[in-house]
């Protein structure tokens, strides 16, 4: 199911996204040397429709043609099939950012393949791992950390003023890769934001070229720490409630308490459901109906809220935030 290879077909450097299961076939690793030989790792295409990732790396790929890279680098391809189709993942197949190690997803040949990609990359001891992501609603770029150490927090701070820490869910790649060195998780914005691969690429070429990362600080970062997931129930559907869509333009924002999170059109009991990072239940903590409203009880930072339907049903409708002090 996985394919690993030392050099860059010559096809992929001018490839869409939805070209590459003809082109690779299958999920891909491709290892290229660089005068610093502790590898960089970069991964794309966990999720099919977040392409940003890609391009940035075709971009970087294209710089390097004719020239050795300042360090080797692992680039790992993932989601080709769903990239075809333009999906975050196909129905059949399970989410590719949720079956990395740690993962309580079932057994499955797709789980597997990211065991082997972790084992093959914790060997070659990276220096770092980036994977690169989009969001669906409207976000500032930022960083994702799973471990809050002074190589992490350097790793965010060179892409935004901005970082999460986060810990659920589980059997995400960063979360596997820290085990065995720093990793961060870029979200780049929308995939359709030209924006995100310029500042994806600027990024791999700073941290392609540094020889350590213990040399700097992260002083500038404003970190964030999710407490708590909301999703719909599965019996639940689009027509039985209505999200505010003025919550995508507050994503990085503080809601007031009283500020309207959606329209209900259902007398069901559970409309939405507001999950902690340990899986209990804190709905009734943070959200109350009043009439037809539900409305949040107490102030609260949103990160990628979305009223897409499929995005909601794959993943969630938002992230709960709250600011962390370190120090």
């Amino acid at each position: 199911m996985l394919n690993e290879m030392n050099h860059v077909p010559e096809e992929l450097l001018t490839a869409k996204a939805e070209d590459l299961l003809d082109i690779l076939k299958a999920p891909t690793l491709i290892h290229l040397e660089g005068v610093n030989p502790q590898p960089l790792f970069i991964c794309t295409l966990l999720h099919g429709n977040e392409t940003t990732g890609f391009y940035a790396i075709q971009q970087l790929l294209k710089e390097y043609k004719e020239k050795t890279l300042p360090r080797a680098i692992s680039i790992f391809i993932g989601n080709i099939t769903a990239a075809k189709e333009g999906q975050r993942r196909l129905d059949s197949q399970d989410d590719y950012n949720r079956i990395w190690p740690g993962s309580h997803h079932s057994d499955s040949a797709e789980k597997d393949m990211m065991q082997i990609v972790t084992s093959i990359m914790e060997k070659k001891k990276p220096f770092a791992s980036i994977d690169i992501h989009n969001n669906t609603g409207k976000n500032p770029h930022y960083g994702c950390i799973n471990i809050l150490n002074p190589h992490g927090l350097v790793l965010a701070s060179k892409f935004s003023d901005i970082a999460v820490y986060f810990t659920d869910p589980k059997g995400v790649q960063s979360s596997a890769f820290s085990d065995f060195c720093p990793a961060i998780v870029l979200e780049c914005g929308q995939a359709s934001d030209k924006s995100g691969e310029d500042h994806a690429l600027s990024y791999l070429e700073n941290i392609l070229q540094l020889e350590e990362l213990s040399a700097h600080d992260s002083n500038n970062l404003k970190l964030y720490h999710t407490i708590a997931r909301v999703t719909i129930p599965q019996t639940v559907t689009i027509g039985d409630i209505t999200l505010n869509e003025l919550l995508e333009e507050k994503n990085f924002h503080r809601i007031p308490p009283g500020a309207e999170f959606a329209t209900a059109l259902s007398d069901k009991e559970k409309l939405i459901v507001v999950n902690s990072e340990s899986s209990e239940d804190i709905t009734k903590e943070y959200i109350e109906r009043v009439g037809d409203k539900l409305i949040f009880k107490k102030p609260i930072t949103l990160s990628m809220f979305t009223t897409d339907e499929t995005a909601i049903r794959q993943d969630c409708i938002c992230y709960f935030m709250e600011a962390l002090h370190i120090g």
